[in-house]
């Protein structure tokens, strides 16, 4: 299914949607993951356990990717990152550097998280092809076309979790990763063609560290945004999906903006 909103003049960009599930994978739901392409460059915000399969399934080429752009620390979020790994590692080796932005100690734990997985691969072969970018809280950093900048989220406490805004050939997409509900995120988000909100629960309200809908749509009106699609569904939402009036994202949703 396409939904278009191709903007005249400007070159195709193209939102695939890999993963729209939770961590637990509900209603068979892959773990997050969203593809952006445009002009030959393409970005993916967060890396799901799913991901090679997910790619694969849609005819997409992990070798093509040029940034993977990670909002947290949770296996749901960068747990597909040991398996790219090891397609680099064997099946499509890069032919370019391929960069990882996320927050801080991200590349630390991702070596080490391919070296439980994977104790006796040589990954040196690799090493030289994969940068490592760590950002801060209020930090931008450029990467080719791509311009990443974030937030800090209120999900996890020892950790740093972001909200991910990419500007890319002229638009600007933003993501909230895994978050509470952030004051700062109605202002981050404020003007983007695409903005890519979680919405894990329904009832449980009592739950700060995860949005639910009936506080996202009762603040609908506050995100001043081109689109808003909610992903991350957990079980609760998706009992509901039937009479819920926000857009609801799904594995394989391809959007044109």
């Amino acid at each position: 299914m396409n939904s278009s909103n191709a903007s005249s003049g400007s070159r195709p960009l193209n939102v695939t949607v890999l993963g729209s599930g939770d961590a637990f994978a509900t209603a068979g739901r892959s773990q997050s993951g969203y593809l952006v392409s445009v002009g030959g460059t393409c970005v993916l915000m967060d890396a799901g356990p799913d991901l090679l399969g997910s790619m694969k399934r849609k005819k997409l080429a992990p070798a093509d990717l040029d940034v993977i752009a990670v909002s947290h620390l949770h296996g749901d979020h960068y747990g597909g990152i040991p398996f790219l790994m090891l397609e680099y590692l064997y099946e499509s080796r890069p032919d370019r550097i391929i960069h990882f932005v996320g927050p801080r100690n991200l590349e630390s734990r991702c070596w080490r998280m391919m070296k439980l997985a994977y104790p006796r691969f040589n990954v040196g072969v690799i090493r030289p092809w994969l940068h490592f970018i760590e950002i801060e809280p209020h930090q931008e950093v450029r990467v080719g076309q791509a311009r990443i900048s974030a937030i800090r989220s209120p999900h996890m406490e020892t950790d740093i979790s972001l909200s991910l805004k990419l500007r890319i050939a002229g638009r600007t997409i933003v993501y909230s990763g895994d978050s509470g509900w952030n004051e700062e995120l109605v202002s981050f988000a404020e003007g983007a063609d695409l903005f890519i909100c979680e919405c894990t629960y329904y009832e449980s309200s009592q739950l700060t560290f995860h949005m639910n809908y009936p506080q996202l749509a009762a603040n609908r009106s506050r995100f001043k945004v081109k689109r808003m699609l909610l992903s991350h569904l957990g079980r609760e939402v998706l009992a509901h999906k039937r009479n819920l009036k926000m857009k609801l994202a799904f594995d394989g949703l391809k959007i044109k903006l």
